[in-house]
C-alpha cells in the first residue's frame, strides 16, 4: 500500500511542473500588457517600462519562470493587480467559502445520484429506471446557472425559505451556514448528481450480470443484501472514480454559481482578475485548481484499494 502511495506521489511531480509552465504562461497569452494595464490609459512609456521593470517583465522569460516557481514554492505568490494586496492572503480568505460550497454540492450530488443510480440499476428497463434516467437527462439538460436563478426566483424571492445571495460563515452558525449555501450547493449539485445516476446504474446493470451476483440470488440470498452487500461495493468503484474528477468541475463552476448567488469565493475573485488581467492572481488560481485536482484523483486511487481488495493485493 505504502509502494502504491509513493508512486502516485512520484507521478504528481511531473504534472505539477506542466501545470506550472502552463499557469506562467498565461502572462504571455493573456491579450495586452499586465505592466500598461496597471499603469492606466494615460501613462507615460516611461512609467509602463518602469512598471514592468518592477514586477520582473522586462526580464527573460526562462528567469521570469524560475522566480514563478521559486515563488509558488515558498508560499510567495505575488501582490494582486486589482486588490493590492498578496494573492496569497486572497485565497486564504476565500478558501473557505468556495470549500464549503464545493463539499456542500458534493454532498448534495451525492444525495441525487446514488439513490437515483440505485433504483435504475436495480430495475433496469422499468418504470423506475425510465424515470430514473428521465430525472438525470433533465439535470444534466439544465445549466447550473439557470437553474441556480430559477431557485432565487422561487424559493428565495417568493416563497422567502432561503436567503437570496450571500455567505454566512460556519462561525456565525450551523444554521446559517447550512440555509446560505444549500441554494447554491444545489444548483452546482443537480449535474454531477444526474452523472453519479448515469454511471451507478451502469455498474449495477453490470454487476447483476455477474456470475457470484447470480449464485447469491439462486441460493435464495436477500435482494437488497445483494445489492447493498455485493453489486454496489463493486458498482461504487466508477462512481468515486466520478466524485473526484468532480471536485474540479465543481471549484471551476462556482464562478458561475457564486455569481448568481451574490458569494465571494474563489470562483468571484477568479473572474475579477479575468475582467482586470490580474495575471498572478489568474496564475494562483490555475495552479491551485489543478492541486486540488490532482490531491483528489490520488485520494481515489488510494480508495480503490479498499473498494476492491484485487487491487490492494496487486
Amino acid at each position: 500500500m505504502w509502494w502504491m502511495i509513493g508512486k502516485r506521489l512520484l507521478a504528481l511531480i511531473p504534472l505539477l511542473l506542466l501545470t506550472t509552465l502552463a499557469a506562467f504562461a498565461l502572462i504571455f497569452l493573456i491579450p495586452g500588457d499586465p505592466a500598461s494595464t496597471i499603469a492606466g490609459d494615460q501613462a507615460t512609456p516611461e512609467r509602463v517600462a518602469q512598471i514592468a521593470a518592477e514586477l520582473g517583465l522586462d526580464q527573460p522569460w526562462y528567469v521570469q519562470y524560475g522566480q514563478f516557481v521559486s515563488g509558488l514554492l515558498t508560499g510567495d505568490l505575488g501582490n494582486s493587480f486589482t486588490f493590492n494586496v498578496p494573492v496569497a492572503r486572497l485565497l486564504v480568505e476565500r478558501l473557505p467559502v468556495t470549500l464549503s460550497l464545493t463539499l456542500m454540492a458534493l454532498a448534495l450530488a451525492a444525495l441525487i445520484g446514488v439513490p437515483l443510480g440505485i433504483i435504475a440499476g436495480r430495475y433496469a428497463g422499468r418504470l423506475p429506471d425510465r424515470v430514473a434516467t428521465v430525472l438525470s437527462t433533465l439535470g444534466l439538460a439544465t445549466p447550473n446557472f439557470v437553474l441556480g436563478l430559477l431557485l432565487v426566483g422561487f424559493l428565495a424571492m417568493r416563497m422567502r425559505i432561503f436567503p437570496a445571495t450571500g455567505y454566512a460563515p460556519l462561525a456565525q452558525g450551523f444554521l446559517p451556514w447550512l440555509q446560505h449555501l444549500l441554494l447554491p450547493g444545489l444548483a452546482l449539485a443537480v449535474i454531477s448528481g444526474a452523472e453519479i445516476a448515469r454511471q451507478l446504474r451502469a455498474g449495477l446493470e453490470d454487476a447483476f450480470k455477474q456470475d457470484y451476483i447470480r449464485t447469491a440470488v439462486a441460493k435464495g440470498s436477500n435482494r437488497h443484501v445483494v445489492t447493498w452487500k455485493h453489486a454496489l461495493k463493486n458498482a461504487m468503484l466508477p462512481v468515486v472514480t466520478l466524485m473526484g474528477l468532480q471536485v474540479g468541475y465543481l471549484l471551476g463552476g462556482s464562478a458561475v454559481v457564486e455569481s448568481v448567488f451574490g458569494i465571494k469565493g474563489l470562483g468571484d475573485l477568479a473572474v475579477n482578475a479575468v475582467l482586470g488581467r490580474d495575471v498572478p492572481t489568474i496564475q494562483a488560481m490555475v495552479v491551485f485548481t489543478a492541486v486540488i485536482t490532482l490531491l483528489c484523483s490520488l485520494l481515489v486511487d488510494l480508495s480503490y484499494g479498499w473498494l476492491d481488495p484485487r487491487i490492494r493485493r496487486s
